[in-house]
């Protein structure tokens, strides 16, 4: 039963929690600081101003509801995470099974789905997750004139380049909406808007300045020769790891491409604001369409496991035709080496996930052998190699010389 005690208790932890996002956090001394706020490029936006290397959002009202929102994300993935774990224990324990037991995951959905406690976990993140979408697709849709007009702006302005291919034949596997982002990646003018903002409150506040893809960047491991001349990350989405690697090797030739016309048309946008010389096109991550032996660095970011298997392994074969002897396949996603137990409650998670989040291919990506993929690619692969991101499973794979 809950009374006023746990209420205000309650309330106490939401208040507290509430603040953690915005707490400062110390920058890793081996990373270049957040940049100034870059003066307006002529023709973009940016009503309210910068915030480094995030532009603001147009109206307080809307930023002040997105911060609301990771306010509750950060709840739910914290205590009310926590609450549901201990009533999937207790359901658990009044059937006789010990809480560390590994379940499949029919049994541990029939057990726990019904629960009102672990529904309300995921309804909370849930509606979160929504709401938040929803928030972007409403304002750039509201005014789809300015939007659509800054990107045109910039389309044919460098530094760099952008190469959009409208009439690319997809892959079934990219129609999905990935993370329930209405219109996916490819079908909404304004994906990457969306991806954005949506995402930097999905990391609650921990990817603030690009930060997590900075580390990665600065983290990752570079050929033994120690030459990088060409960068290309795929799956690049608004080009956030794309952009950090141009800050870590600026005399490279850095590419990002992804299947998502809108993904790289925001993201070349978000270049040309910060004066960074990346070339962005979209194009498929299976059929890259440059030189055999052309790249030095070959990454990606979370991005294998939004893939289907065949997908995947044609990504992994054409990682290998284009990266050159002694160079680097980096692809940066969940980790397949300790994976969390298969308790009911993780399972019960993984399902909602797979089936109210839309993560199409999660199950299949934990279960797909990507390790054996990579060798049987060609590339010599090191799971004990640097891990530029230690709770992301980190595949460090090396062409042959």
């Amino acid at each position: 039963m809950i009374n006023r005690r746990s209420l205000m208790g309650l309330f106490a932890g939401m208040a507290s929690l509430a603040a953690a996002p915005f707490a400062s956090r110390s920058a890793r001394a081996d990373l270049p600081p957040p940049p100034e706020a870059p003066e307006n490029v002529p023709g973009t936006l940016a009503p309210r101003g910068r915030n480094g290397r995030m532009e603001r959002l147009a109206e307080i009202d809307l930023e002040s509801r997105m911060d609301f929102l990771m306010s509750v994300r950060t709840f739910a993935n914290g205590p009310m995470s926590r609450a549901a774990d201990q009533r999937a224990t207790d359901i658990l324990a009044s059937k006789g099974i010990a809480p560390d037991a590994e379940l499949p995951m029919r049994e541990a959905i029939a057990l726990l789905e019904d629960d009102p406690v672990v529904s309300a976990r995921t309804r909370a993140w849930m509606s979160v997750q929504q709401l938040s979408w929803n928030n972007i697709k409403t304002e750039c849709e509201s005014n789809a004139e300015a939007y659509l007009s800054e990107m045109e702006t910039v389309d044919n302005r460098g530094p760099g380049t952008l190469e959009l291919n409208p009439g690319l034949k997809m892959p079934d596997y990219t129609r999905h909406e990935i993370h329930i982002q209405p219109g996916g990646y490819v079908g909404n003018d304004f994906a990457g808007h969306m991806y954005d903002y949506g995402t930097n409150g999905f990391y609650t506040g921990r990817n603030d300045q690009d930060a997590l893809h900075m580390t990665a960047a600065f983290g990752l491991p570079v050929p033994a020769d120690g030459r990088i001349r060409r960068i290309l990350d795929v799956g690049t989405g608004v080009g956030q790891l794309a952009m950090a690697l141009k800050e870590r090797f600026p005399d490279a030739e850095v590419w990002g491409l992804d299947v998502g016309g809108p993904m790289v048309r925001y993201a070349h946008l978000r270049a040309v604001e910060r004066g960074l010389d990346v070339n962005f096109a979209q194009r498929l991550a299976e059929d890259t369409r440059f030189p055999d032996n052309h790249f030095d660095l070959v990454t990606s970011y979370i991005m294998l496991h939004e893939v289907s298997p065949e997908g995947t392994r044609d990504i992994v074969n054409e990682a290998f035709r284009i990266t050159r002897p002694g160079g680097i396949f980096y692809p940066i996603d969940f980790n397949l080496r300790s994976m969390r137990p298969r308790t009911a409650y993780s399972q019960y998670r993984r399902w909602w996930d797979h089936r109210w989040n839309n993560e199409v291919w999660t199950l299949k990506y934990r279960a797909n052998g990507l390790q054996d993929l990579v060798r049987a690619a060609g590339f010599d692969l090191n799971e004990e190699g640097p891990v530029a991101l230690p709770r992301f499973g980190v595949m460090n794979a090396t062409k042959p010389a």
